[in-house]
């Protein structure tokens, strides 16, 4: 039943990065508790299983289509702790949260906002992307020609 286990958990992890709490939850029914958590404490002590690794592999993954505030959500929900989510979304630059809103923004609308309903449009569709009201506010207010060159 071990060897099963380690054999399972190598096969998801050679698919890609996990955080702890998702490969518990595809082991979970291949034996019991302190099995599962054994196996887990084995494959972080060879380096195999980190919850900061995958975290970082995520948030570069996923950047370009969603701001910090659903990165920061999706990371929490997958069972990364709050303080490697911090350091994992402090890894891309604060200062391209705007630039990756206004990004995603033109290759969903082609133009910009041209009345209070498309404007609030296109402000849920950056919400629901995870980009502060701040930022949603500033991409919209923005004419064409004003982004940096």
């Amino acid at each position: 039943m071990a060897q099963n286990l380690h054999e399972r958990a190598l096969r998801c992890l050679a698919q890609r990065e996990h955080s702890r709490a998702e490969l518990a939850r595809k082991l979970d029914g291949m034996g019991n508790l302190d099995e599962i958590n054994g196996e887990l404490d084995r494959l972080i002590e060879l380096g195999l299983l980190s919850d900061a690794r995958f975290a970082g592999a995520y948030v570069r993954a996923k950047a370009n289509r969603f701001g910090a505030g659903r990165l920061q959500m999706e990371l929490a929900r997958r069972g990364v702790a709050q303080d490697l989510i911090v350091s994992a979304i402090e890894e891309i630059d604060s200062n391209s949260e705007r630039d990756r809103a206004r990004a995603i923004l033109h290759r969903k609308f082609a133009t910009p906002p041209a009345d209070a309903r498309e404007w609030a449009r296109q402000a849920r569709f950056l919400q629901g992307r995870g980009f502060a009201t701040e930022i949603i506010r500033r991409v919209l207010r923005e004419q064409p020609g004003d982004e940096p060159a």
